[in-house]
């Protein structure tokens, strides 16, 4: 009797079929978990780390400025409103 696994007398190239289908399974698994349960485990500070401004961002060096005294809050909250015009909403707030 001939059957797939045994064309002419050897495995023949249906043997390649199986570990492909399992790298794919192993491929798609790990995906699906990369986007989903992976990501979980990063925490809800991390959202909050992404919205901080960067050192040399606008946002950032004003902070800087009031945090160290140079500028008063008066200036801060004036400079901050040209700059959420200048640039559209800040995200995450002043700081």
């Amino acid at each position: 009797m001939q059957t797939l696994a045994h064309w002419g007398g050897g495995p023949g190239p249906w043997i390649l079929f199986l570990p492909l289908i399992w790298a794919a399974v192993v491929l798609g698994a790990v995906t699906v978990l990369r986007r989903t349960a992976w990501r979980g485990r990063r925490g809800p500070w991390r959202d909050m780390a992404d919205r901080r401004p960067s050192g040399d961002s606008p946002l950032a060096v004003l902070g800087r400025r009031f945090a160290s005294g140079e500028i008063d809050e008066d200036e801060y909250w004036r400079r901050l409103s040209v700059l959420d015009e200048q640039f559209g909403r800040t995200k995450g707030g002043a700081l």
